[in-house]
């Protein structure tokens, strides 16, 4: 007998935006198949060889970065599973093609879950993969975690102690010129505001960024804060531009972004798939009640301007009227009222109402929520807990032995950098005192002679 879920994901154990493990625990929590979840970062559990499960998923924390997070010991698992249904979850599409198109053929992948828009399947994914079918979902939904967060952080407008708020950061080369407006909108916003009577707090630099519960709280105590459309303008699905643009930074390291764009960039700037889609900051934001002050964009059809947002032009030339409308008390008031009814209120971004439209999906296919023995669930629960209970201890351990390793290693160099102080000290100090007993002999010398 199989079981229903097996969510194979990668989680380092550094700080990470919510959202991420926000969308795994979606799974466990909402789903109405029973989910098991493994962490490649803890090494590949042998003891999945004795179990088949009806649905395997690989969710995008594994493809963030090359080599992506599966080892030969999961590809060789997910690929012998030849009866499972394999889901693949994918964000931050706009490279790696090569590379993700062979996982997901050498995986026999059923389904992909993309950002990418039904429009641009045909450059995409039914272009360079075998993948039979194709889903748009967006990056992050409400979860009943940050709602609890937000209800407890809430403030009314007038006990709010910024006007203005915002974290953002830069984005590489690249990623095109749309992918610098995260960071553009906070430097620009904030120079234009330099002169008027607003509490600002925008900052756009990666040490600067706030994470979890303390981001929520961030925003609730901001009145508005500054937004735009996640995603990037270069989509490089032949990896053409990166190679060359790793040989534009390996010339000069320091090439600016409008260096590198009027060198190479503009060439494939904004042609080709378009790769934009609504950020999770706008639920955040809506489940506070904070008025958005937003870049002009489609955002995945969800938001419309002047209903749920400010409208702010991307060469800042309405920058006047959005002031004045940020001012008008009863504009924000209805902005932000329009943005918690139909976003948060409305249930329908919700990951529970997501994860309800993915169970549907599986059970068109056939595949439905299974009793599974209990013996069998329980020995699969055991053997998981007992694992991921070893490789954490191991890892600690590791990290224990790394830190005393490392300390011991700045110990040894303190002392020898000490010992070498004293060494030329004492060498200095003799060479002083070599010379004066010299200058006093030349004294005697001369007064001799």
């Amino acid at each position: 007998m199989k079981a229903d879920i097996l969510l194979v994901y990668r989680f380092n154990f550094a700080p990470v935006a919510s959202n991420m493990s926000e969308h795994i625990s979606s799974f466990l929590n909402y789903s109405r198949f029973k989910v098991w979840k493994v962490n490649t970062e803890l090494g590949f559990p042998e003891f999945l060889n004795d179990y088949q499960f009806k649905v395997i998923i690989l969710h995008y924390s594994l493809f963030g970065w090359l080599p992506f997070s599966l080892t030969e010991d999961f590809l060789s698992y997910i690929g012998q599973s030849r009866d499972s249904y394999k889901v693949a979850f994918f964000q931050d599409e706009y490279r790696w093609w090569p590379e993700r198109a062979s996982i997901l053929d050498r995986c026999d992948v059923d389904c992909v879950y993309t950002c990418v828009e039904p429009d641009h399947y045909k450059d995409t994914y039914q272009k360079y993969t075998k993948v039979p079918k194709i889903r748009t979902y967006i990056p992050g939904y409400v979860s009943n975690e940050m709602l609890a967060w937000a209800s407890e952080s809430v403030k009314p407008d007038g006990e709010r102690g910024v006007d203005i708020g915002y974290r953002g950061r830069r984005s590489y080369h690249y990623m095109g010129k749309e992918a610098q407006e995260k960071h553009e909108i906070g430097v620009i916003f904030k120079e234009r505001c330099k002169d008027l009577d607003l509490t600002l707090d925008i900052e756009t630099e990666e040490n600067k960024r706030i994470y979890g519960k303390r981001w929520i709280e961030f925003l609730a105590n901001c009145r508005a804060t500054l937004g735009v459309e996640a995603g990037v303008s270069i989509f490089d699905t032949d990896n053409t531009v990166f190679p060359q643009y790793e040989k534009l930074i390996a010339e000069k390291p320091d090439i600016t972004f409008q260096e590198a764009y009027e060198r190479l960039l503009h060439k494939y700037d904004g042609k080709g798939v378009r790769y934009r889609t609504i950020s999770p900051r706008v639920f955040e934001a809506a489940a506070v009640r904070t008025c958005q002050i937003l870049y002009e964009g489609t955002y995945s059809g969800i938001l419309e301007p002047m209903v749920h947002y400010i409208p702010l032009k991307k060469d800042l030339s309405n920058f006047d009227d959005v002031i004045r409308m940020y001012r008008d008390d009863n504009l924000r008031q209805t902005l932000t009222d329009n943005a918690y009814r139909d976003l948060i209120a409305s249930g329908k971004y919700s990951y529970k109402a997501f994860m309800a439209k993915f169970d549907e999906e599986l059970m068109r296919e056939g595949i439905n929520p299974g009793t599974v023995e209990a013996t069998v669930s329980n020995k699969i629960t055991v053997a998981l807990g007992r694992f991921q209970k070893t490789k954490l201890f191991q890892n600690k351990v590791k990290r224990i032995r790394t830190g005393i390793y490392i300390r011991t290693l700045r110990l040894f160099d303190f002392v020898r950098y000490k010992f070498k102080r004293i060494r030329t000290g004492i060498y200095i100090r003799t060479l002083r005192l070599f010379d004066f007993v010299r200058s006093c002999a030349k004294r005697i010398l001369f007064f001799r002679g």
